[in-house]
């Protein structure tokens, strides 16, 4: 599935539509700045994708601080069958920038 840019989450957000977010950046970084999404760091992340089993063919957005970790976390879930899985391009980077 195409990756997603930081405007379509953000006005789909806003229109309150149910995503899966998930941030893989590191705790620190989460308490620094985040979105809501559900923090699983990328270091961990494997280990966490049975809580997803049911969500398999559902979109899943994943975002990290620039977008390198979120793409190899979406690697990760393609290759275990996750079939909507979009990274956030330009990451909290680029949300920050133009949402504050």
């Amino acid at each position: 599935m195409q990756d997603i840019t930081v405007d379509e989450l953000k006005q789909r957000l806003n229109k309150g539509e149910e995503i899966i977010v998930i941030d893989v950046r590191e705790p620190h970084e989460y308490a620094d700045y985040n979105i809501g999404a559900r923090l699983i760091p990328l270091g961990t992340f494997a280990a966490h994708l049975e809580e997803y089993e049911d969500h398999k063919n559902d979109e899943i957005v994943l975002h990290c601080r620039s977008g390198k970790r979120s793409a190899t976390a979406k690697e990760i879930m393609v290759a275990q069958g996750f079939t909507k899985v979009r990274n956030l391009l330009g990451g909290m980077l680029e949300w920050q920038a133009k949402f504050g």
